[in-house]
């Protein structure tokens, strides 16, 4: 995540982990609640659900749709890619610019009852989840 985004973020010292996590050849879901500048075209996000073509290559994301079809700046965005910024990078592309990105699901995991700024040590159930089915 860069510094602008906020949201989920999982530390850890396991390095297998934090490769298994990051690379994108494990699919690792992360879900995103993005707040745009304007409101996004159906036309648009027709273009980014069949894929782009960024700088660095194809983008494919997994899913796409408004948070609320009153409010086209709000929408949802759920990739497995880990490339640097690609989610700002999508709308940008297509003359969008993100006002806000929160992250709200990674590798299995959310941020519910986690109040911004704070932290919890992941649970046993948690780690295995992690380490044996993501």
């Amino acid at each position: 995540m860069d510094r602008y985004t906020t949201g989920l973020l999982l530390l850890t010292n396991d390095g297998d982990l934090a490769k298994k996590l990051s690379h994108p050849s494990h699919e690792v879901k992360k879900l995103y609640y993005a707040t745009l500048d304007k409101e996004i075209s159906e036309a648009d996000l027709e273009k980014i659900r069949k894929g782009l073509e960024l700088e660095d290559g194809p983008v494919e994301v997994d899913k796409i749709a408004l948070v609320d079809h009153t409010n086209g700046f709000e929408v949802g965005i759920e990739i497995h890619l880990g490339r640097n910024r690609i989610v700002r990078r999508i709308f940008e592309h297509l003359g969008y610019h993100v006002r806000r990105l929160d992250r709200m699901y990674y590798a299995g995991l959310t941020k519910k009852d986690l109040p911004r700024g704070r932290f919890r040590p992941l649970s046993p159930k948690e780690l295995i989840m992690l380490k044996h089915f993501t």
